[in-house]
């Protein structure tokens, strides 16, 4: 499962909050050991750089008119 949550701060530590909702949709109680996967949020244009290819804009166009075409009409 995926969430977002923020970093608090308590007293000289920091902490996470798992949203109600999360915590029920997995059965978490409170006082049970969890394991966690921490990755820092990144600029949404660096995470997307790289990931969309482009091509030639004519034969884009071309299949998303047909696409259209096909669904639409």
């Amino acid at each position: 499962m995926i969430t977002k949550t923020k970093i608090k701060k308590w007293g000289n530590s920091i902490g996470i909050v798992i949203p109600q909702e999360d915590a029920e949709r997995m059965n978490i109680k409170i006082g049970e050991t969890i394991m966690i996967e921490i990755k820092k949020k990144e600029n949404v244009l660096r995470e997307l750089q790289g990931s969309m290819k482009f091509g030639d804009p004519k034969k884009i166009l071309k299949e998303v008119r047909k696409e259209m075409e096909s669904k639409w009409m």
